[in-house]
């Protein structure tokens, strides 16, 4: 038995807005690795608040990339890794 999570059962538990995060970060963590959360909110029509909220879900599922949060400065800043 695999300890492994299942990609698709991992995608599942995201709600709607988690899941636009996480599609935004695939899209551009080739070229970007630092994101600010009122950068991410800003393109994704969300506030500051709520994509840091709901960052934490994509940090804590085992998906394609990896999430850390790395500053606090002005906003939010995450480290993203794919």
């Amino acid at each position: 038995m695999s300890t492994t999570a299942d990609p698709s059962t991992e995608l599942a538990k995201l709600s709607d807005k988690q899941y636009r995060i996480l599609e935004f970060l695939r899209d551009e963590v080739d070229e970007q690795t630092y994101f600010k959360s009122r950068l991410i909110a800003d393109e994704l029509d969300m506030s500051p608040k709520e994509v840091g909220t709901n960052m934490t879900a994509i940090q804590r599922g085992e998906f394609d990339i990896s999430v850390e949060k790395w500053g606090y400065s002005s906003s939010t800043t995450w480290m993203v890794t794919a």
